[in-house]
């Protein structure tokens, strides 16, 4: 039986250090909480499938605070966990801190691939590769001609995502109308519904008729009014199309699902360093499956799938927001 425990506050501190097993692997999900159906999800269900495959079991805890996420790197590293699994570009600052103090211990990020410190695994994700592909489908699916993007926090890495999407978009028509939204500049930007269902609704009266949230828990409210509105949504990080079938045109998948699952398979042996998961490691992508294949029509899959086999082979280009620090296709 797989056991999995939870902790929090202070007394986290106390259970880790009074129950830890001997390279146990740890999980540090980001804020808004691992049954965000999305980003820290993906993350759950790698560990989930690593805990069933083994009969493993590891510690994890759902940060409730920024303040929490030094803490929770000390504790894990000295109860013992190896490696240390943890979610988001917000853990570099304390990882950059805490990993020299446990040369030891391995730890693990997701979507940070900047730091220079030696027991880190470092994986970060082409989202923008990912996002052209939905951004294309959006546009051939639009009938009005405008579609939307609702970002969560506004941070590179989402615009990364939204200048990916347009990209796609364009691509079909170049003329088609974008209409981008950030949902707000703090990490609780990443866990509200009530705001992702106003703006859709902004931009639904703007003419927009399929919308793409990249907003973690926030993206449930785009999803939800997009279905109630009688409009398409797409999804993200994680498989949405289930959450409203018919309604959801498609997700942009994200595998930190596989990231986790890899890390934790490799346990204390793990490899440091940068690794970047694109289309051609199937890193990103876009969902088809029974909940929403009668919405992709056989000439919207060849188009896409076209096109993800000529940025494999090198052939399309998506311009990186990081490599820019701008997006021509869109202005956010």
């Amino acid at each position: 039986m797989t056991l999995f425990k939870t902790l929090s506050g202070a007394a986290a501190g106390l259970a880790l250090i009074a129950g830890a097993a001997h390279a146990e692997p740890a999980m540090i999900y980001d804020l808004g909480g691992k049954f965000d159906k999305s980003f820290n999800e993906a993350a759950y269900n790698g560990a989930q499938r690593w805990a069933e495959e083994t009969g493993g079991t590891y510690r994890e805890i759902e940060l409730q605070s920024e303040a929490q996420r030094e803490q929770a790197l000390r504790r894990f590293a000295e109860a013992g966990a190896n490696p240390v699994v943890t979610m988001g570009f917000a853990m570099a600052d304390p990882l950059s801190t805490v990993a020299p103090d446990y040369p030891d211990t391995k730890f693990v990020v997701i979507d940070v691939n900047w730091l220079d410190v030696p027991n880190i695994r470092q994986v970060a994700f082409a989202e923008h590769e990912g996002s052209y592909l939905v951004g294309m489908l959006a546009a051939m699916a639009s009938k009005t001609g405008t579609v939307g993007f609702v970002g969560g926090m506004d941070v590179p890495l989402i615009r990364h995502f939204g200048c990916g999407y347009a990209q796609g978009a364009k691509a079909v028509n170049p003329d088609i109308n974008i209409v981008a939204n950030m949902t707000g500049t703090t990490p609780a930007a990443w866990n509200d519904p009530v705001k992702g269902s106003e703006l859709t609704k902004a931009q639904i009266s703007q003419g927009a008729d399929v919308v793409y949230a990249a907003a973690g828990g926030t993206g449930v409210g785009v999803l939800q009014t997009a279905a109630d509105e009688g409009i398409l949504s797409i999804g993200v990080d994680s498989n949405q199309n289930y959450l409203h079938p018919g309604k959801v045109l498609t997700s942009m998948l994200k595998r930190v699902d596989v990231a986790v699952y890899e890390a934790m398979k490799a346990g204390p042996d793990v490899e440091t360093g940068v690794f970047t998961m694109s289309l051609a490691e199937d890193g990103v992508g876009y969902a088809l499956d029974e909940h929403n294949e009668s919405l992709i029509t056989p000439e919207m899959k060849a188009a896409v799938d076209e096109a993800r086999q000529k940025i494999i082979d090198g052939e399309l280009t998506v311009v990186s927001y990081y490599e820019n620090d701008s997006c021509p296709a869109l202005s956010f």
